[in-house]
C-alpha cells in the first residue's frame, strides 16, 4: 500500500473513532445515540467504499500508462535494433 494509501486509511480511521468516541460521550438517550451510530457507520462505510473505488480507478490509470511506456520502449528498441541491423548489412 503507497503513503497516501495508508495516510487516507489512517485519516479515516481516526474520523471514525473520533465520531464514536463523541457519540458515546453525548447527552443523548442510548436509542438516540445508537440512531446516530448506525448512521455515522453507513456513512463511513459509503465514504470507505468511495475511497476504495477512486483508488482502484487510479491503481487502473497508472497501469495503463506505464503499459503505453512500455509499449513505446519496445517500439524505439525494435527501431534501434532494425537501424543497427541495417548499418551492418
Amino acid at each position: 500500500m503507497s503513503t497516501t494509501g495508508k495516510l487516507l486509511l489512517g485519516i479515516l480511521g481516526a474520523a471514525a473513532a473520533g465520531a464514536v468516541v463523541g457519540m458515546l460521550i453525548a447527552p443523548d438517550k442510548g436509542t438516540a445515540t445508537r440512531k446516530k451510530m448506525v448512521e455515522g457507520i453507513g456513512k463511513f462505510a459509503i465514504d470507505l467504499a468511495n475511497a476504495l473505488q477512486s483508488g482502484k480507478e487510479n491503481v487502473i490509470a497508472e497501469t495503463e500508462s506505464y503499459g503505453e511506456e512500455a509499449k513505446d520502449l519496445v517500439s524505439d528498441v525494435k527501431q534501434r535494433a532494425k537501424t543497427a541491423a541495417e548499418s551492418i548489412v
